[in-house]
């Protein structure tokens, strides 16, 4: 049951997503110049998905979109007691960063937390150097978090359960965001690394 009521909230964000993106492609006519690198007919950098956000890092520091944000980058939302999409998802970005490096690219991956009651600044800094070295793990008080997936119109809700042990529907793809332009395309869980990868580069080498 929770796992149907996932399918169809990310059926939802995706349906959404996809509006604005028809409506920012009908309105900016042949302008986007990352039309090669996309998969599908989209325009990035509308401004309508991503912006600014104020989180808190793995050392309890208050951070910035632009503190975190300094070279292209990979986000995701999840949560740290997520039994098997979230490591899954996080995991596979965290392999086509390396991807990337070896072909020279520099990116980092991001971890956003939709779970602030759990998700401290700690466990979410262990979490995220658990995946790799770089990935930068990210929590906040409710009103932060939800001001951040609401900026990158993702969708989470915590379901009944145990106070300690409960499950969190969520959006499940992860976001390219580059310092420059902010958002740009975004990548569904059936995106392997080697072709995350081969997108983000085209993305970097267009920007």
């Amino acid at each position: 049951m929770v796992r149907n009521i996932a399918i169809l909230a990310f059926a939802g964000i995706v349906a959404v997503l996809g509006g604005v993106w028809y409506m920012t492609l009908r309105g900016s006519g042949s302008d986007d110049a990352f039309a090669q690198c996309r998969a599908s007919a989209v325009a990035g950098g509308s401004g309508a998905i991503g912006g600014p956000f104020e989180l808190v890092n793995a050392k309890g520091e208050t951070v910035t979109d632009t503190d975190v944000i300094t070279e292209p980058s990979i986000l995701y939302f999840g949560y740290t007691f997520c039994p098997d999409v979230c490591p899954l998802d996080t995991a596979r970005n965290a392999e086509a960063v390396d991807v990337l490096s070896d072909k020279g690219y520099s990116t980092t991956p991001v971890f956003i937390s939709i779970d602030p009651k759990r998700d401290t600044p700690e466990v979410v800094g262990d979490f995220a150097f658990n995946l790799h070295e770089k990935m930068i793990g990210l929590t906040g008080s409710p009103e932060q978090v939800k001001a951040a997936s609401q900026a990158y119109k993702t969708y989470y809700k915590a379901q009944d359960g145990d106070e300690d042990y409960y499950l969190v529907d969520h959006t499940t793809m992860s976001y390219l965001v580059l310092p420059e332009h902010g958002f740009v395309d975004f990548f569904r869980r059936d995106v392997t690394p080697e072709q995350m990868a081969d997108r983000v580069a085209c993305f970097i080498d267009n920007s």
